[in-house]
């Protein structure tokens, strides 16, 4: 009875669909919304999805990047501690004075505290502890490190290695106690038998002891000193903290990060209950898998210890190349999938909304359309049964909104009428506006070429004025610590009298450094306004820089087979800052150098050449590489324009026109040619680019003052 009802219904509305212009404009108006928007919600919905989670991994990609660079930091800086120890003339002179060991593990035990780390020892030249701040005893053999047998070849090493227990209990009994943790059974986690974890994360560094305190024939050794990170907690809160400081995640959303020996947690501040932090814990069996066993980076949402969190996996890797642990960066995603289901329900109701709204419009609408033609209707009914006076006036008296449709047959002959006027008048019209059509687009086509070059003018003019801005700043902020430097070593040397003297060679570095820095920041600050740093020329012979600009480059030349040959044949001297010549020929040098990795020829020709009445010299720098592609050709000197797919900023090229261009110079390049115009040699056979730098002997602002 219900199905017979239901085809009874189903009929009903059927007959009155066809029979109805009124519901044919309802469904005609309301059928593209039920049908189409539905689809392109769901079309959205999916697609905003895929996108969202790609934001979502992109984004724990990037915070997995900020993780792994503090983490190489701490690393670094464990290194350089160490190294800066073993080097220190402080050190040097406890072992030359008081070279005993209890003297020397005060001393460690002292600088432990200083440097942050967690155990010091000194080793003899054959790898025997020597003095400790901790336990070790005299004489046990440390060569069997990784970094110790480096270190005692003459080269420092810092590296993540994993100890264990009796290892780290000959250390210091009390980092073995620290790196004890009771496993706690975890979901998802990989079936194991262990109860606890006893080995210890560490990292550690060796550094040679400086030949300064060799004395008396004593060997001075190597330097160990590490850092144990298990329950390390500051080292994961200060990731943490600055992967996801407070109010980088929107919707209250949690960041958290984590170090793991092996798949244990073994620091990280993922809370286990409201105040006990997860340590113990295991990785699910996938990450293990995919981080630990396949080396890969595990870049997807994942369950961490109660919850599932937008989650980056990368292994950590020990001195030997094998993975030992995982380093962790995620933050939790209920609260973004809890915003999803919000969005989709908002869109859902608006729907909901509109086809509601919609479809009262759209009936009242219908209404009034459909009454005066379903009226015209019946009396064209009427005149073909013969009623030829029955017209469409005389059944809407009080339609005074259906002007239009009482003025429709009487229009209807006289637009007849007109047609083959307007008909005419068209084509006419239609000829006259393909050629207005056509003027105005050339036009438009002109004036968009222009606005397109302008554009394009101004966005690289706002990213200059933006590195600019950018170089100034940190010029500025960098001169002021050097200043600093520089007046408290004046003061240092000036109150330590004679009694600085053993320390001269590291004041004269740091000196050296200091004025090495000032250089720096002097580039940094003639790159953001060099229009105040023009004007410091003198008179510089062009073989003499090409020369000193090969000594500055003789180390790359040595990593590959690059033959040099050279034709100096200049004579006069040109007028121009010699740093920035040399800036600019070692550009183009190194440029050479790059575009020949598995060796060449590098071919320097000089000579004096007159351009216009003005006299000048040149210096061509030309290799024997695949040279520069046509395309490429016409956007060489463009700002941040590059061919490298490894690294370089495409600045070279540009700044070095720029320095040249001061001087009233330019540069011109050829790839491939036979020759270069006053030069007297030829490239290679195989192709290769040439770069010529001419330089007037005299700016134009000298010959005015002339």
């Amino acid at each position: 009875m219900r199905g017979v009802g239901g085809l009874e219904i189903l009929s009903g509305l059927r007959a009155r669909f066809h029979g109805s212009l009124r519901f044919k404009l309802l469904a005609l108006a309301l059928g593209p919304l039920l049908v189409a928007v539905p689809i392109l919600i769901g079309i959205l919905a999916g697609w905003g999805a895929v996108y969202y989670d790609r934001l979502l991994i992109t984004k724990v990609q990037s915070d997995l990047a900020v993780a792994h660079g503090y983490f190489e930091q701490v690393k670094e800086g464990v290194g350089r501690r160490v190294e800066t120890l073993a080097g220190s003339e402080r050190l040097a002179r406890t072992l030359r004075e008081r070279p005993g060991a209890a003297a020397l593990g005060e001393h460690l035990r002292e600088m432990r505290q200083q440097l942050r780390v967690d155990f010091l020892i000194l080793l003899d030249s054959s790898g025997r502890v020597r003095a400790a701040s901790g336990g070790p005893a005299l004489g046990s053999d440390y060569t069997g490190w990784e970094v110790v047998r480096r270190a005692l070849s003459g080269h420092a090493e810092t590296e993540v290695d994993i100890l264990d227990a009796a290892r780290l209990a000959m250390i210091d009994p009390a980092l073995a106690e620290r790196a004890r943790t009771p496993l706690i059974a975890t979901r998802n986690a990989q079936a194991t038998e262990r109860s606890e974890e006893t080995r210890g994360m560490v990292m550690h560094a060796a550094a040679p002891v400086a030949s300064a305190a060799r004395e008396g024939g004593a060997s001075a050794g190597v330097l160990v000193g590490g850092l144990l990170l298990n329950k390390n907690l500051d080292i994961v809160d200060r990731i943490n903290d600055i992967v996801y400081p407070e109010g980088a995640l929107p919707l209250g959303s949690v960041g958290t990060a984590t170090l793991f020996l092996d798949d244990v947690r073994i620091a990280t501040n993922v809370r286990l209950f409201e105040n006990v932090r997860a340590i113990g814990t295991r990785v699910s069996a996938a990450v293990r898998h995919t981080a630990l066993d396949l080396g890969r980076t595990w870049l997807d949402r994942a369950f961490v210890v109660n919850d599932w969190y937008v989650s980056a996996y990368e292994p950590i890797i020990d001195g030997r190349g094998k993975r030992v642990g995982m380093l962790y960066v995620g933050f939790l995603e209920a609260p973004f999938q809890h915003a999803r289901q919000l969005a989709l329900a908002a869109v859902a109701l608006l729907f909901v909304l509109t086809v509601v709204v919609a479809a009262f419009v759209s009936l009242r609408l219908a209404r009034h359309v459909s009454q005066p033609v379903e009226r015209m209707h019946g009396t064209m009914s009427a005149i073909e049964s013969g009623q030829t006076e029955a017209r469409v006036g005389a059944h809407l008296p009080d339609l005074a909104e259906a002007d239009e449709l009482d003025e429709l047959a009487a229009h209807f002959d006289r637009l007849l009428d007109r047609l083959a006027e307007q008909t005419e008048a068209l084509q006419r019209w239609g000829r006259e506006l393909d050629s207005k059509v056509a003027e105005r687009t050339q036009e438009l086509a002109l004036t968009n070429q222009t606005l397109r070059s302008a554009q394009q003018r101004l966005v690289m003019s706002e990213k200059l004025a933006a590195i600019g801005q950018l170089a100034a700043g940190v010029a500025h902020e960098v001169n002021n610590p050097v200043a600093v430097i520089q007046g408290n070593l004046d003061v240092l040397r000036e109150t330590l009298g004679n009694a600085a003297e053993p320390a001269m060679p590291e004041i004269r570095l740091i000196q050296d450094q200091v004025f090495r820095i000032r250089l720096i920041v002097t580039k940094l600050l003639q790159f953001a306004r060099p229009a105040e740093y023009a004007g410091y020329l003198e008179p510089v012979r062009l073989d003499q820089v090409v020369q000193d600009s090969l000594v500055l480059v003789a180390h790359q030349m040595k990593k590959s087979s690059i033959v040099v040959e050279q034709e100096m044949q200049a004579t006069r001297t040109v007028s121009v800052n010699r740093n920035e010549l040399q800036q600019v020929l070692i550009n183009l040098i190194v440029n050479a150098l790059q575009a020949m990795p598995g060796g060449g020829t590098l071919r320097l020709t000089s000579g004096d050449r007159e351009e216009g009445g003005i006299k000048g010299g040149f210096v061509a720098v030309g290799d024997s590489g695949p040279g520069i592609a046509p395309e490429d050709r016409e956007r060489l000197f463009d700002p941040f324009f590059t061919t490298k797919t490894s690294d370089g900023t495409g600045l070279g090229l540009w700044v070095s026109l720029g320095l040249v261009q001061r001087y009233g110079g330019r540069i011109d390049v050829a790839s491939p040619r036979s020759g270069i115009p006053g030069t007297q040699g030829e490239c290679p056979s195989s192709g290769g680019s040439v770069f010529t730098v001419w330089l007037p002997n005299e700016t134009q602002a000298e010959a005015q003052a002339a």
